[in-house]
């Protein structure tokens, strides 16, 4: 478990996490998403102690990172796939850490299995691609059999077989009990595997929620419905927790709170005939976009100039 208590860092007069509550479960996927500058790579840093917290706390397993005896065999972290020596091989860079914590060799060789790295350990980790890298980094994580995973961005550079294989390595750890967290820029991925979501914009906690209920709130769960009845279709479902819209003399409705499902079985039970019946999805990225849209630092231009408009 990761707690974090009113967990601040400034640099000077930028604050780059401001004031952050939240709890990290274990048994969970939890995806830390934010804009670029957000404060989600700080707040990792201070999690594994690499930076110290201007204000307020954050523990692991109860403890500051600093106060476990064997760190590794409590939180596995990557941070930057590339902070290993370049002229050391894998399998060398996974056994000078495992010294440190009293780790067997034979750990190193399970972790170089599961992490695909068995044709490549004896190379000079220098000279992996970005993909190698990262499982590497992966491999060190996951050393000292941790119960907690932290990972910065852990499908960087991965073909889409890593992908996938990062994808059921992580739904997997949860479902063995352990704390995962995850933050990736990837929506498309968080969908798939995460079950809970710290979101953070300008250093500040923007939510902490489910993917979907996130997603219920940005419109996820409207059903548009067209009927020649709206009036009495709208009477039919007016039940506490349904939300219906619909413009005058409209055949629309836009119905939130039931499914599309009951819509059907209400209606067919009342002999009201409907043209549309419509789930109107709306992605994590969709979601994440809207709620985030005043905390992006950084803003790029839609359109491209040419050399007659930039003079």
């Amino acid at each position: 478990m990761i707690e974090a208590h009113q967990l601040t860092k400034r640099y000077g007069d930028k604050t780059a996490v401001d004031r952050l509550d939240f709890t990290v479960q274990p048994g969970t996927v939890t995806g830390f998403l934010g804009p670029n500058g957000a404060g989600k790579s700080t707040t990792m840093r201070m999690i594994v102690g690499l930076d110290a917290p201007t204000s307020g706390s954050v523990s692991v397993n109860g403890r500051r990172y600093a106060e476990h005896s064997a760190p590794l065999q409590e939180v596995g972290t990557l941070l930057e796939a590339k902070s290993i020596h370049p002229g050391r091989s894998a399998f060398d860079h996974l056994m000078a850490q495992a010294y440190t914590h009293g780790i067997p060799r034979r750990r190193v060789e399970e972790v170089i299995e599961l992490t695909g790295l068995q044709s490549v350990a004896k190379r000079r980790a220098g000279a992996f691609s970005l993909g190698m890298g990262q499982r590497l980094g992966i491999a060190a994580a996951l050393l000292g059999d941790p119960q907690t995973v932290m990972l910065d961005e852990p499908v960087n550079g991965l073909d889409p077989e890593g992908v996938l294989w990062i994808r059921n390595l992580l739904t997997g750890l949860a479902a063995d009990g352990r704390t995962v967290f995850v933050s990736s820029h990837l929506m498309t991925e968080m969908a798939l595997v995460a079950d809970h979501l710290i979101i953070v914009g300008r250093g500040r906690l923007l939510a902490d929620t489910t993917v979907q209920d996130l997603v219920r709130q940005a419109g996820g769960d409207t059903v548009k419905v067209a009927t020649s009845d709206p009036a009495r279709l709208r009477e039919i479902l007016a039940k506490p927790g349904i939300e219906i819209t619909g413009r005058s003399g409209s055949e629309e409705l836009l119905v939130t709170g039931v499914s599309p499902r009951s819509i059907g079985l209400s209606a067919a039970e009342h002999g009201i005939p409907l043209f549309e019946l419509t789930a109107m999805t709306v992605s994590l990225e969709e979601a994440f976009m809207e709620l985030t849209r005043d905390a992006v630092e950084y803003h790029a231009t839609t359109g491209i100039q040419t050399p007659e408009k930039a003079a």
